[in-house]
């Protein structure tokens, strides 16, 4: 426990344990939703913010998390009215992330593309006490939303028809999706890296789902894995010279693994269990009831 000595190391776990929830709380929607690979392509788009913050010297953080909001919007608006042209329009847009935070950070005064290895796969050292206060107000949002809105997102991820029948703001909700997502990749970012937040937003889900069935009992299990994961790829890479977002991506499969090996058995055993036949229904009689004498006919 002698890391916890040191400032930094205090710093990177505390946004550790925020990732840890943020990621899988707004994960679970996005799996709902079947746009797993959402968080990924945000942080594509996010490296053009930290690009832009690089070259007019502000917060690298806040000008990743205003690019990734409006590139979120941009893939929301792509995915009501893109059609059949979609997926190109989105794979352009996350190319063009990518490419052009590369461009802007090397027009930067003293910029290389050194200085977006913490931000692409994480750093501990370099969390800063105002990244630290930047991760608490956004990681204080995206809870607030994911756990103050559950039963409307849920009810929009899981039938968009349905939600709208009974009233809710369909699209409101769908967009506060994505804004969430890109404030979720900013949180993320630091200590996981943006090429690998998206994988912590959707496997400690589907860890989850290998052994619950309900929502809410998924919600609790997934972020119950997310902050074990981030501590421990945390602590890790104090301890070895490994990346701390590598470090934690592998953890979170290794957990998937583990849970998909113990949870065969048991599915296995459930489906034996549906299948037995429960008695003849002819002998079942409705409680409160006599069993009907069946009549002697000479």
């Amino acid at each position: 426990m002698d890391f916890l000595a040191y400032d930094f190391m205090q710093r990177a776990l505390l946004a550790a344990v925020l990732i840890g929830i943020t990621a899988p709380a707004i994960g679970i929607y996005l799996v709902q939703r079947r746009q797993a690979l959402m968080g990924d392509g945000i942080g594509h788009v996010a490296m053009t913010g930290v690009g832009l913050g690089f070259l007019l010297s502000t917060s690298p953080v806040w000008m990743a998390m205003a690019v990734s909001v409006v590139g979120a919007l941009i893939m929301e608006l792509i995915r009501w009215y893109g059609k059949t042209r979609g997926d190109i329009a989105l794979a352009m847009l996350f190319y063009g992330g990518m490419a052009g935070g590369v461009m802007l950070i090397s027009l930067a005064p003293g910029g290389s593309t050194a200085n977006l290895q913490s931000y692409l796969f994480g750093s501990l050292t370099t969390v800063s006490p105002s990244d630290v206060t930047v991760i608490c107000w956004l990681a204080a949002f995206v809870i607030l939303v994911t756990v103050g809105l559950r039963r409307q997102l849920f009810a929009v991820s899981q039938d968009e028809e349905f939600a709208r029948v009974t009233g809710l703001p369909v699209r409101a909700l769908n967009l506060l999706v994505a804004v969430t997502a890109a404030v979720t990749v900013t949180v993320a970012m630091r200590v996981v890296g943006l090429l690998l937040v998206s994988a912590l937003m959707v496997v400690p889900v589907a860890a989850a789902q290998q052994l619950t069935r309900s929502f809410r009992a998924t919600f609790v299990v997934a972020v119950a894995i997310g902050v074990v994961v981030t501590l421990g790829g945390t602590v890790t890479s104090y301890y070895k010279p490994v990346p701390p977002g590598a470090t934690i991506v592998l953890l979170t499969i290794a957990v998937f693994i583990v849970l998909t090996l113990l949870a065969t058995p048991l599915a296995r055993r459930r489906a034996r269990a549906a299948t037995t036949p429960a008695g003849d229904p002819a002998e079942c009689a409705i409680p409160g009831q006599q069993a009907p004498v069946p009549s002697v006919r000479g």
